[in-house]
């Protein structure tokens, strides 16, 4: 059993590809990132273009929020990024979830339901 981190993407994002971890740029993206990586946890971005991303891998700009989507398409997100990650997660594992309501409103539903323990501590 694992604990898997999920921190939210941000609007401010530098202006060319780079690995998704260097290429948000807030002070919230920064503390978030390194308080993952100071406990060695595992962590993916939870992307509102791409629904989860790797950090190491190389991503290119882009300007999309959940935050202002409208309800349904951010229920399909939602599903697309529990799909992503069933592939990833394991039977038993905890998904830790940093990131702001409208990108835990639909997936904290779905991650439960597939059995896995969903914790918000923020």
């Amino acid at each position: 059993m694992a604990k898997i981190h999920l921190v939210s993407c941000v609007r401010q994002k530098d202006s060319r590809a780079r690995e998704a971890r260097d290429l948000y740029l807030s002070d919230w993206f920064f503390k978030a990132r390194a308080y993952v990586e100071s406990h060695r946890f595992r962590w993916f971005i939870l992307s509102a273009k791409h629904g989860i991303l790797d950090p190491s891998s190389v991503t290119e700009p882009y300007d999309m929020t959940l935050n202002t989507m409208r309800i349904r398409l951010r229920r399909e997100w939602a599903a697309g990024v529990a799909e992503q990650l069933g592939s990833i997660l394991q039977p038993g594992d905890t998904v830790a979830i940093l990131a702001g309501a409208r990108y835990r409103e639909f997936v904290t539903g779905h991650l439960r339901e597939m059995g896995y323990a969903v914790e918000v501590p923020m």
